[in-house]
């Protein structure tokens, strides 16, 4: 009696067999994704555990979630960040991770979480926040940007230039930032000498004239004389409320009266006698002609305007306060009547 044996050799088997070959790869490749799917909402929900304290102020423990509240509890977080309360933006987005499935959603929240952190103060926290994200996502360069703000801060410059590395294999061009990182370590190395930073701050200088500002403001509390000696007439403009609330003890007579521009910004000021009103800048005229006249109770109040978010601010700043930008002050001044003299510095 013949055995039957499967024809392998049948094109029909064949098919067969290729068709169950995928189906069982197929779910085995479903099961898999599952179960990552899970092991990393496991893992998101754990990482949240650390951050959902009692210093969250809103109650969101016994709140249902229902898809339509996304959006609402997302802009009232956002309020909440933008009024300071940032310990109520920070209960929603946490509330909100954990409720939605969508990693771009998941994601965006929790770069939102790590901005509020990092605008609170929580600067651990913060550099927590940033590292999961690029451990998901590690292309992000708005993320990358804000883990190298937050080493910054926390005065870790060698980990804030390990973040421009992969900031320049994306294409982003990192030289201001670089000079930026340069400038703001070489102030606090307490093993240079004086002649040392300055000799170094006048390299930077003329390798990135855009820090312009901080470096005469830093020269200015290193050496006075260094810091004239690289003030441009042409960009008096730019150091206006530094030169107006300079102290007696720090002005270059020499310099200011070889300038007209700084002539007239000291006779109003009362360091100078003779009458200039000719310094091109129109506030400064107008006190100058006016204290010409007689009208001697004439000052300048200043703010300071982002040129990147349009965010104006009451006190100058390294980095915009809002967007976190370098190099994006813009000092602007108005008229006042003068109160009681105060004559302190915002070096």
């Amino acid at each position: 009696m013949e055995h039957i044996l499967p024809a392998y050799d049948d094109p029909l088997f064949s098919i067969l067999l290729i068709i169950v070959m995928s189906l069982i790869i197929a779910l085995v490749t479903y099961g898999w994704g599952v179960y990552r799917q899970q092991r990393e909402e496991g893992n998101l929900l754990n990482f949240l555990e650390k951050f959902d304290s009692s210093e969250c102020a809103l109650n969101t423990t016994e709140m249902v979630f229902e898809p339509n509240m996304f959006k609402p509890l997302a802009l009232l977080a956002k309020a909440f960040e933008h009024t300071g309360e940032y310990h109520k933006s920070i209960s929603i987005y946490i509330y909100l991770i954990k409720h939605i499935s969508q990693e771009n959603g998941q994601v965006e929240l929790m770069e939102r979480l790590g901005n509020t952190y990092l605008h609170a103060g929580f600067l651990e926290r913060s550099k927590s926040i940033y590292t999961e994200i690029l451990r998901k996502k590690p292309r992000n360069i708005q993320v990358l940007y804000e883990l190298g703000i937050v080493y910054e801060i926390m005065q870790k410059y060698d980990k804030a230039r390990e973040v421009l590395e992969p900031l320049k294999m994306l294409g982003e061009e990192t030289r201001s930032l670089e000079k930026f990182l340069d400038l703001s370590e070489l102030l606090i190395n307490k093993s240079l000498s004086t002649e040392e930073k300055i000799s170094q701050i006048n390299k930077i200088l003329k390798e990135e004239p855009s820090l312009y500002r901080e470096i005469v403001k830093a020269l200015l509390q290193l050496d006075t004389r260094s810091a004239w000696e690289i003030i441009d007439p042409e960009r008096i403009k730019e150091l206006l409320d530094v030169l107006w609330f300079l102290p007696n003890s720090q002005l270059d007579l020499d310099i200011i009266t070889s300038n007209e521009q700084l002539k007239t910004l000291y006779y109003v000021k009362g360091y100078l006698q003779k009458p200039s009103t000719n310094s091109g800048i129109f506030s400064v005229d107008m006190l100058a002609t006016a204290k010409q006249n007689g009208f001697e109770d004439g000052d300048l109040l200043f703010s300071y305007l982002c040129q990147k978010c349009k965010q104006s601010f009451p006190v100058s700043f390294k980095r915009c306060p809002n967007c976190m930008a370098i190099n994006s002050v813009k000092v602007e001044e108005k008229i006042a009547k003068s109160s009681q003299e105060t004559n302190y510095s915002l070096l």
